[in-house]
């Protein structure tokens, strides 16, 4: 039974060492053509024949028509701004559905749950011709809010992971301080939040990737204006056929780029973003 179990865990350990090898190898090529000094597109070899930062220091140096920097920035202003609005809109539709009954509770749940299976794309259009209709399409400024409306509007559904959190807070905390005449807010503000940290970096932390990396939203929002472009916009614009010969290697590098605040954020945050889905998986 022992000889059994070692090979069988053997076998399990050479094929997980196979399919993370093959996860690796494009962030491994993603890397090493960013650092790739010899210009122009696809080349037959994956190890570069000369190592160079320079696609880096062009990438933050290049300015005009494919303003990385400024795209950055963008980007940035987006994420944050739609991280804060969605992360509040988040939380507070999980609390009122966890500890608060009302009439239309289980059919708003139910439709939400329903409205969630379907992809956001499906009402770019609607939604474009709606922020059309109020203006917000006139200038590059008010594409960047449009955005954030956009991210930030309908966040409020995704609210199932967070409740599952406040789920599994004992309601005796709650009703201990409203015999000490405490309203709903300060039970909110100042009991459930401080006790449900995992939960709030979760939600922080998946409000910032979606701006971060969303593509298709933002192109039928922002259109044309190269100004304010956002990061997957401008990416995909060094691709295309009149620029990919120059800013090939300069896309790996902006790649390589803007994973970087990601994982960061992500590593600081490891320990309570494993603990708010243990926690939501529980309830």
């Amino acid at each position: 039974m022992k000889k059994k179990k070692f090979i069988t865990n053997s076998i399990v350990h050479i094929v997980l060492t196979i399919l993370g090898a093959i996860w690796v190898l494009p962030i491994i090529f993603i890397v090493l053509t960013s650092l790739r000094k010899e210009g122009g597109t696809y080349k037959t070899y994956i190890i570069p024949k000369e190592f160079t930062f320079d696609n880096y220091i062009a990438l933050w140096e290049a300015a005009g028509t494919l303003d990385y920097k400024r795209w950055f920035l963008n980007t940035l202003l987006v994420a944050i701004a739609s991280c804060v609005i969605s992360a509040f809109f988040v939380l507070c539709v999980s609390y009122v559905m966890s500890r608060l009954r009302f009439k239309m509770r289980k059919p708003f749940m139910n439709v939400a749950m329903i409205l969630g299976l379907f992809p956001g794309f499906m009402s770019m259009i609607a939604i474009y011709y709606i922020l059309k209709g109020f203006n917000l399409l006139e200038t590059g400024q008010l594409k960047l809010f449009a955005l954030v409306l956009v991210y930030s509007g309908a966040s409020g559904l995704g609210f199932y992971v967070a409740k599952g959190f406040f789920d599994t807070i004992p309601k005796s905390i709650d009703e201990a301080a409203y015999i000490d005449g405490a309203t709903k807010w300060d039970v909110f503000t100042k009991i459930t939040l401080p006790l449900s940290k995992p939960i709030i970096v979760y939600t922080l932390l998946t409000a910032f990737m979606g701006p971060w990396v969303d593509y298709i939203f933002a192109k039928v929002i922002l259109g044309q204006d190269r100004d304010y472009y956002t990061i997957a916009i401008g990416l995909w614009t060094m691709l295309e056929k009149e620029f990919e010969k120059y800013y090939y290697t300069q896309f790996f590098a902006g790649c390589v780029v803007i994973s970087i605040p990601i994982a960061i954020l992500f590593l600081l945050t490891q320990k309570c973003y494993t603990e708010s889905v243990g926690g939501a998986v529980k309830g």
